[in-house]
């Protein structure tokens, strides 16, 4: 059961920061708001990543991690193991605060400015902090599979613990 959960969870994680960098590039190569087919055809795109990859394998991310603790007593001793569940939640709420739910809304409200009922700077208003918020979850991503690699060892300062 433990090999089949690592394996979930690494896979995972490989599909989640793919989609973060998909989305990143199709942010790049995004056009003006002018462009509004071409616009909306991104956006689309951006919120089927976010459905369809990001959400799914950010929730096998942390579900198949929880599994892994419970399963295996070793790991409840690990600050590795801790800090990966710590930045896993904060990668979690991050991720559908910032970057599912505002590429869902912009994808909807794409189609709605191609009907003529939303203007295009709306839908800008809506994603404003999309850049920072994709690195910054894209950054906790790298973090937490640099600790599974390299599993450092966190240890507690010299004259704390029990009894001092």
């Amino acid at each position: 059961m433990g090999k089949l959960l690592k394996f979930l969870h690494t896979l995972a994680a490989i599909v989640m920061i793919g989609a973060l960098a998909a989305h990143i590039t199709l942010l790049t190569l995004m056009p003006e708001p002018g462009s509004l087919v071409e616009y909306a055809t991104l956006r689309q795109g951006i919120g089927a990543i976010a459905r369809y990859l990001l959400l799914p394998s950010l929730a096998l991310v942390l579900i198949s991690g929880l599994l892994a603790m419970a399963f295996s007593g070793s790991y409840y001793k690990m600050g590795w193991a801790w800090a990966k569940l710590g930045l896993g939640v904060v990668s979690f709420e991050g991720t559908l605060l910032t970057v599912q739910g505002p590429a869902q809304q912009a994808a909807e409200a794409s189609l709605r400015a191609l009907e003529g009922s939303l203007d295009t700077r709306d839908i800008e208003a809506m994603v404003r902090g999309e850049w920072a918020s994709l690195w910054v979850i894209l950054g906790i991503a790298l973090i937490n599979v640099m600790l599974a690699i390299w599993r450092p060892r966190f240890s507690r300062a010299p004259g704390t613990g029990s009894g001092q």
